[in-house]
């Protein structure tokens, strides 16, 4: 995946590159809802349609020696990191050729090489990772830093506060990705907390907060970048505030009855990233439907190799099990 300036306002053929990488993981998600619905993909899917921004804005700030754990929403995450479209179709497809071998599917895509530390089905579970590894690198005096995903749910999880306890107590290299989407399955945020400003409880610890708006790719990118900094820098870890928009369900199939509907439709009319992007750099319908070609093909090509991938073994069912 292209790098992006340090320093400075972001060029527009960068921001382009922004757009097409959200574009990807729209198109991708959308494949893989209708695939779902025809059957064709086991268990269940959560997609983060109208979160790409934050995906692509963070990932896309990371060094390549840095590493991050995701969330049971983490196509997005995994793509903007760089792992083909092929490998995290044919790991939804159970296929051998996944960037889980077939283990892991949908909630649990792992792609080390790219440092990514696996995806979680477990609300909160990579936080505790996350930490351990920003403390192996301050250890170590390696200059990387360790970033985690979770959503507003997860801040209500004991390891949570744990991760951030030990985080900021050892001042560790970690980036602590709130994606505030304001829904914790089917529970509104403010059902679940007592507070609307969640980086309340990241300032409980002490620990730096920074803010962003996850609709705004190049607003989450420039923050992430700083972020990034600090931590490398050996300033201690950071919490960063992101505030998003989830345009669709829980899951693939939520009916959504517990969300206004008029509501989720203006959301989904003023709230879009990728058209927001899309507006700023006045593209064109012409531009705009050469890169969604592109993109399709792309996604088509990676379903085409999924069906064709290697199913595993039943005997292999007990590989890596070590207890």
């Amino acid at each position: 995946m292209a790098k992006v300036e340090r320093k400075g306002t972001l060029s527009e053929q960068r921001l382009r590159t922004f757009l097409r990488e959200m574009l990807l993981i729209r198109r991708f998600e959308e494949k893989v809802e209708e695939r779902f619905r025809a059957g064709e993909l086991p268990g269940f899917l959560h997609v983060a349609i109208g979160q790409e921004g934050v995906a692509v804005g963070v990932c896309q700030a990371m060094d390549d020696g840095d590493v991050f754990a995701s969330t049971h929403r983490a196509h997005g995450h995994t793509l903007a990191r760089g792992t083909h479209p092929n490998a995290v179709m044919a790991e939804l497809y159970g296929k051998l050729e996944g960037c889980s071998h077939g283990y892991g599917g949908s909630m649990h895509l792992y792609d080390v090489e790219r440092g990514n530390l696996g995806a979680n089905a477990v609300v909160g579970g990579g936080l505790p990772a996350i930490t351990g590894a920003a403390l192996a690198f301050k250890l170590r005096q390696e200059p990387r830093v360790a970033v985690a995903f979770f959503g507003d749910g997860a801040t209500n999880i004991g390891t949570f506060h744990e991760s951030l306890n030990l985080a900021q107590l050892w001042q560790v290299p970690a980036v602590f990705v709130l994606e505030d989407n304001h829904w914790a399955e089917s529970t509104p945020e403010l059902q679940h907390s007592p507070i609307r400003d969640l980086s309340k409880r990241a300032e409980a610890f002490g620990m730096r907060v920074m803010k962003a708006d996850g609709q705004d790719v190049e607003e989450v990118h420039r923050v992430a970048q700083r972020a990034l900094k600090h931590a490398r820098d050996g300033k201690g870890p950071v919490f960063m505030h992101v505030q998003t928009e989830r345009l669709v369900g829980h899951y693939i199939g939520d009916p959504q009855v517990y969300r206004d509907k008029e509501q989720l439709r203006e959301l989904q009319e003023t709230r879009d990233p990728v058209t927001l992007l899309r507006e700023k750099l006045g593209v064109s319908d012409e531009e705009f439907d050469e890169a969604d070609r592109e993109v399709q093909e792309l996604v088509d090509a990676s379903v085409a190799f999924a069906k064709a991938g290697t199913d595993p073994k039943p005997e292999d069912a007990l590989k890596n099990i070590y207890a």
